[in-house]
């Protein structure tokens, strides 16, 4: 079975602590990234749908955000975005207990997938995200979107530069406008983690 565009998606419900959360007996997916990385825009080209909101203003998304896929062959979960000033106070203080909240109870996890524009470094706020990800034994791939805004080389270059830095071996090249590099990051989701996890 191939998922994404094939594969219909359905909206289920935005959670902020775990009483929230929908039950889950298939493999889940985490997709996070900083505020205005692409994430909502990756969703919807993956899906080739318009169901993950996407706005121009960084810092949109505040809840947990759960799509059934395929019927509930597995979950994504859409996270609030991270790093972006302009949060308030509160929503900082909120962000990292309810993520980490998230990814230490939810047993039906099978993976992280971190979204970055493929135009900025990789820092420490990425490190310590991927590293802590890990302790819980599960795996990190990193989609870099926008690859639109490069050219080929520069593209490879980004990309190397990412898994130099990162220590991860799995870093994808997508442009979700240009509908480029999608088919690449769905094979190996669904082969390694989903269809992995039967």
């Amino acid at each position: 079975m191939k998922f994404g565009g094939n594969g219909k998606i359905k909206f289920i419900k935005s959670a902020t602590a775990p009483e929230q959360f929908p039950e889950s007996s298939c493999p889940e997916i985490a997709i996070v990234g900083r505020s205005n990385a692409g994430k909502s825009s990756f969703i919807n080209a993956v899906f080739n749908t318009r169901i993950a909101k996407v706005s121009g203003t960084p810092g949109k998304t505040t809840l947990l955000n759960f799509f059934s896929v395929s019927g509930g062959t597995y979950q994504i979960v859409d996270m609030p975005g991270y790093g972006y000033a302009a949060r308030s106070a509160s929503e900082v203080r909120s962000w990292r207990p309810m993520v980490e909240t998230y990814f230490s109870l939810r047993a039906s996890l099978v993976g992280m997938i971190l979204v970055m524009d493929i135009r900025r470094d990789w820092t420490a706020q990425e490190q310590d995200l991927v590293d802590w990800v890990a302790q819980k034994e599960l795996d990190t791939i990193v989609v870099l979107t926008k690859a639109d805004k490069l050219t080929r080389n520069h593209q490879f270059q980004a990309q190397a530069k990412i898994k130099k830095a990162s220590g991860l071996k799995n870093v994808f090249c997508i442009s979700s406008s240009k509908k480029t590099g999608l088919q690449e990051v769905e094979e190996f989701f669904f082969e390694e983690w989903i269809r992995g996890d039967d």
